[in-house]
C-alpha cells in the first residue's frame, strides 16, 4: 500500500494553482530594487508601522543619539528580478554564454500572489511599500504593506456554512501585514464579481464554474471579517479607486499605516447613508452551472465549505436595492476634498458641491478612504442573535445559551442500530466508549469551562486553560461536550468561528510530533484527502511559531480567526526540557495569536513540577475535577439506564438493575477510587450475567460481579507476591501519581520503598528496612514475572542505575484495586497518601 503524499510534494501537473512555500533560501539583494531613485515621500520613522518585530529589537538596542534622525522613504513602484531558464550570448562583454534576467514591476494598488507555507499561495493587494535607514544584517531592506484577501479555505472550519465560486476571494475589513518583497510571487488579478453562488434546485452532482476560469485570477463580492464570521456587502473596484485617490492626501502620521484600505463597518443598529442619486445598475449575468445527473445524493460534490440551506444569496441577478447601495458607497466614501473629479469613472455618483461645504464646516471629517460597508441579510441576523444572546454592556455578564446537562439526552443514533432488547441497550449505553449528549454531576464545570472558552473566543484573545482531576472524573468527557456546544454555536453563527484541533498525548510517538498535527489544522491541510504531513518537527515547529508571530515578514495569510486546540493527557508531553509545553503555552501570549489551549492532565500538581517560564505561561486559569461521591455515580448510572429505557418503546423497558444494586456500587467504587468508568464497568458485567436468566440484578449479584472482578488474574498474582513486591508496586503508583507520568526513576522508587515500609507493615509484619540490593532483588522478581519494566539498551546502561527508568506493565486500576482490598490498613493510608 503506497503512502499518501503530500501536496507540498505532489506533482504540480494538472492543477489550477501553484503549490507554494515560503523562501528559506539567502535573497539576492540586487533582484529587488525601486523602479525611481528618488522616493516618493521621507518622514521620520515610525516604529510601530515601519518595522518588523525583529527590526524593533535592533531598534530599541540603540542609543537615543542613533535612533535620531532615521526615516522612512516612500516608493510607489519595485522591480523585481527572475532569471530566465533561456541563456543569452554575450559577446559584447564576456563572450559567454549567460541567464536573462527579466524584472517585473510592482506598483500600489497591485493585487498579488503571496507565498505561503499553505497548500496555496495566499492574496493580497499592495497598500505601502519603504524602506529604513535601519540596518539589520541578514535582513532585506526593503518592505512591503499587504492587504489580506482570504480564500474561503482559509476561514474557520467550524462557521456558518455558504455558497461559493470556486475562484471567490472575501476582502478582509482591517487585515494587513509588513512582509519582504521576497514573498511576491507574482501578479493576480481580483475583479468585482458578478453573481453570488447559489444553491442547486436539482437533486443531482453539480458544479459552480466561475466568472473567469483562469489559475490567477478572482472574484470578490463580499468583505469579511473572519474572526467573527460576517460578511459585508463590498464592491471591490470601487474601493480600489477611492483608496488610491485618498493616498494622494495623506497627512504625514498616515503614511504606512494603510488605514486608507481598511473599510469603516456600519453597525446593525446604525441606519446606512442614504443614496443622493439613483441610477440603474446592470444586471450581471449569472455564473455558469454544469450539472450531472444520475449521481445518488450521497455523492454530492461539495465544494471546500460544504452547503446548507442558509445560503445568503439566492438571487442570479444584483437587484436595484444591492445597485443602489453601491452608489451608498460611493457618496460615504469619505473623498478627499479637491476639484480633481475627473480622475474618477463617469459611473461613479457625484456629490453636490454645496454638500461638501456644509458637511466640512458642520461635521468632523471622517477618515479618508474608507469605504463604508454594512452586513448582508443573513449576517445582520446572526448580529442580531448575537445581541440578544451575548451582552456587551460591562454591568452584564456575559451569557451564552448552554445546553441542559440534568440528564443523559441519549440520542437515537446510538441505538437505531441495535434490536429492541432491553439488556443490550443498556449495555451499549453503560459501555465507557458510550458518549452521551450530556454529563450528569458535572453541570458547574462544564459552565466554567464553556464560559472561559467562549469568552476568549468572542474577546478573540488567546489563553491556556488547565484542567486537573483523577482518571475517570470525566475532564474529557466535559471538554468534548463543550465542544460540541460550541461548534452548534458556531455553525448557527451564535459565537466567533473557530478552528479545532486535538490532540492526546498516548496516541503520538513522541512529544515533538504535535508540531505537525496542529501545523496539519492551522494550515488547513486535508488528513483525510492527502494523508499526514510528511514534514519533521522542526519544520512544523518554524511554521507555527512564524504563524502565531505574525509571519515574521513572509507571506502567511491573514491568520485573522481562533483556533482551539485541547492537549490531553499533558502528563505525557511532558519531556526533561519541557520545550513543547512551553510552545504551546507561549503561543496564546503572543498579541494576536488567537489560540486557545485547553490543557488536561490526571495530577493537580503538575504547574508545580514545570519551570519557571513554563509556568509563568501557563497562567492561573485552573480548574479541578473532583473524584465522584457516591451520589453521583448513582446519578450517572441511572441516567445512562433511562436513557437506554427511552429508547425502547413503553411496552419493552424494564428495570434491570435495583436501587439496592447501583447504590451498593456506587458505595464500594466511591470508597476506592471514585472512578466513573470502574462503576460502569461493573454494571455492565453484572448485565451480561443476568441477561440469560431475564431478571434484574440484585445487591447479592453485584458481589458476586465486584469478587469475580477482583479474582482477575492480576489479584490472583498479587496475592502470590511478597510483602517488600507489593509495597514496591505500591511506591510506584505513588511516584505516578505524585510525577504524573508514566515512567519512573530506580532512584525515586527506593526512596518511596524505605519510606512505605513503616507507613504499611503491621504488627506480624518485619520492619527492618531493606538494602539496596536486597531492594534490586525485588525489583529482579518483579521484572521476571513481567509486571514491571526496566530500561534497557546500550544508551540505558551508560547511566547511572538511579537514573534509569521503570514502567508498570500491570493494568493500573486493577493493581490499585487489588491492593486496596486486600488490606484494610493499606485502603485508607494509600488512599489518604
Amino acid at each position: 500500500m503506497s503512502v499518501p503524499r503530500t501536496p507540498s510534494r505532489r506533482s504540480t501537473r494538472s492543477q489550477n494553482h501553484h503549490i507554494v512555500n515560503s523562501p528559506t533560501k539567502a535573497v539576492d539583494a540586487s533582484k529587488y530594487t525601486w523602479t525611481s531613485q528618488e522616493p516618493l515621500f521621507t518622514r521620520a520613522l515610525d516604529p510601530k508601522w515601519d518595522l518588523l518585530d525583529d527590526d524593533r529589537v535592533t531598534f530599541e538596542g540603540l542609543d537615543e543619539e542613533n535612533r535620531e534622525g532615521l526615516e522612512t522613504h516612500f516608493y510607489d513602484e519595485l522591480k523585481i528580478g527572475s532569471t530566465s531558464k533561456v541563456k543569452k550570448y554575450d559577446k559584447a562583454r564576456t563572450g559567454k554564454w549567460k541567464a536573462d534576467e527579466e524584472y517585473t514591476t510592482y506598483a500600489v494598488g497591485d493585487t498579488v500572489l503571496v507565498s505561503s507555507n499553505n497548500r496555496l499561495p495566499s492574496i493580497g493587494v499592495i497598500v505601502d511599500m519603504w524602506e529604513t535607514d535601519l540596518e539589520r544584517e541578514g535582513s532585506e531592506k526593503m518592505r512591503v504593506r499587504i492587504h489580506w484577501f482570504d480564500r474561503p479555505s482559509e476561514l474557520p472550519s467550524i462557521r456558518a456554512k455558504r455558497y461559493h465560486h470556486d475562484n471567490e476571494v472575501y476582502y478582509t475589513i482591517s487585515e494587513s501585514a509588513i512582509l519582504y518583497p521576497s514573498s511576491i510571487i507574482s501578479h493576480c488579478t481580483v475583479e468585482k464579481g458578478g453573481a453570488h453562488a447559489e444553491p442547486s434546485t436539482s437533486k443531482s452532482r453539480w458544479i459552480i464554474r466561475s466568472i473567469e476560469d483562469a489559475e490567477q485570477q478572482f472574484q470578490c463580492l463580499l468583505a469579511v471579517d473572519s474572526r467573527r464570521g460576517i460578511y459585508y456587502k463590498f464592491d471591490w473596484s470601487l474601493h480600489l479607486r477611492h483608496a488610491l485617490k485618498a493616498r494622494k492626501t495623506l497627512a504625514d502620521s498616515e503614511r504606512g499605516t494603510g488605514r486608507v484600505w481598511d473599510n469603516r463597518v456600519v453597525s446593525n443598529d446604525e441606519k446606512p447613508p442614504k443614496a443622493i442619486t439613483k441610477k440603474a445598475m446592470p444586471k450581471p449575468k449569472r455564473a455558469v452551472r454544469i450539472v450531472e445527473e444520475g449521481v445518488p445524493d450521497h455523492e454530492l460534490d461539495l465544494d471546500s465549505d460544504g452547503f446548507s440551506s442558509g445560503a445568503e444569496y439566492k438571487d442570479d441577478t444584483i437587484s436595484d436595492e444591492d445597485g443602489e447601495h453601491d452608489e451608498e458607497l460611493a457618496d460615504d466614501a469619505s473623498e478627499p476634498v479637491t476639484s480633481d473629479d475627473e480622475d474618477l469613472d463617469d459611473d461613479v455618483p457625484k456629490i453636490p458641491s454645496r454638500k461638501r461645504k456644509r458637511a466640512a464646516a458642520t461635521t468632523p471629517r471622517k477618515q479618508q478612504g474608507r469605504t463604508v460597508v454594512q452586513p448582508t441579510p443573513h449576517s445582520k441576523a446572526a448580529l442580531s442573535r448575537r445581541n440578544r444572546s451575548i451582552t456587551g454592556s460591562p454591568s452584564k455578564k456575559r451569557t451564552l445559551p448552554i445546553k441542559s446537562q440534568n440528564t443523559y439526552a441519549a440520542s437515537n443514533s446510538l441505538f437505531h442500530h441495535l434490536p429492541d432488547d432491553p439488556w443490550l441497550r443498556a449495555m451499549h449505553a453503560l459501555h465507557v466508549g458510550s458518549r452521551p449528549d450530556a454529563l450528569p454531576c458535572r453541570e458547574s464545570e462544564f459552565e466554567l469551562v464553556h464560559k472561559s472558552v467562549s469568552q476568549l473566543l468572542e474577546e478573540g484573545s488567546g489563553g491556556c486553560i488547565y484542567i486537573s482531576g483523577v482518571p475517570g472524573t470525566g475532564k474529557t468527557a466535559t471538554v468534548h461536550a463543550v465542544i460540541r456546544e460550541l461548534k452548534h454555536l458556531a455553525e448557527n453563527n451564535e459565537v466567533n468561528p473557530f478552528t479545532y484541533c486535538e490532540i492526546n498525548g498516548l496516541r503520538i510517538p513522541e512529544a515533538s510530533a504535535a508540531y505537525t498535527l496542529l501545523w496539519e489544522v492551522v494550515s488547513g491541510h486535508d488528513v483525510a484527502k492527502d494523508g499526514h504531513l510528511k514534514m519533521s518537527a522542526k519544520e512544523s515547529l518554524k511554521s507555527l511559531t512564524r504563524h502565531f508571530s505574525g509571519g515574521g515578514g513572509r507571506g502567511r495569510g491573514s491568520g485573522s480567526h481562533a483556533c482551539v486546540v485541547l492537549m490531553d493527557e499533558l502528563d505525557q508531553v511532558m519531556t526533561t526540557k519541557q520545550d513543547v509545553v512551553y510552545n504551546f503555552f507561549n503561543w496564546p501570549t503572543i498579541a494576536g495569536s488567537k489560540l486557545v489551549v485547553i490543557a488536561v492532565a490526571n495530577t493537580m500538581n503538575l504547574p508545580e513540577r514545570m519551570t519557571g517560564r513554563v509556568r509563568s505561561r501557563l497562567g492561573m486559569h485552573t480548574i479541578n475535577f473532583e473524584p465522584y461521591k457516591t451520589q453521583q455515580l448513582e446519578q450517572i448510572v441511572k441516567a445512562r439506564l433511562a436513557g437506554a429505557n427511552e429508547s425502547l418503546p413503553s411496552t419493552k423497558a424494564k428495570e434491570l438493575l435495583t436501587v439496592d444494586a447501583i447504590k451498593f456500587i456506587a458505595m464500594k467504587i466511591s470508597s476506592i477510587s471514585g472512578d466513573a468508568r470502574r462503576a460502569l464497568d461493573v454494571c455492565r458485567r453484572t448485565l451480561e450475567l443476568m441477561r440469560p436468566k431475564g431478571v434484574a440484578a440484585r445487591t447479592s449479584d453485584v458481589k458476586d460481579v465486584i469478587k469475580e472482578m477482583q479474582n482477575s488474574p492480576t489479584a490472583a498474582y498479587l496475592r502470590e507476591c511478597s510483602l517488600h513486591e507489593r509495597i514496591m508496586l505500591a511506591s510506584f503508583i505513588k511516584c505516578m501519581k505524585r510525577e504524573g507520568v508514566e515512567e519512573i526513576k530506580l532512584g525515586d522508587l527506593r526512596y518511596q520503598h524505605v519510606i512505605y515500609v513503616d507507613a504499611l507493615t503491621s504488627a506480624g509484619d518485619p520492619t527492618r528496612k531493606p538494602s539496596t540490593n536486597e531492594l534490586r532483588l525485588v525489583l529482579e522478581s518483579l521484572v521476571a514475572s513481567r509486571a514491571m519494566l526496566v530500561e534497557d539498551g546500550t544508551a540505558a546502561m551508560r547511566k547511572p542505575e538511579v537514573e534509569r527508568k521503570v514502567v508498570l506493565n500491570l493494568d493500573l486500576n486493577e493493581v490499585e484495586s487489588a491492593l486496596f482490598e486486600m488490606n484494610e490498613t493499606w485502603r485508607h493510608r494509600l488512599g489518604e497518601s
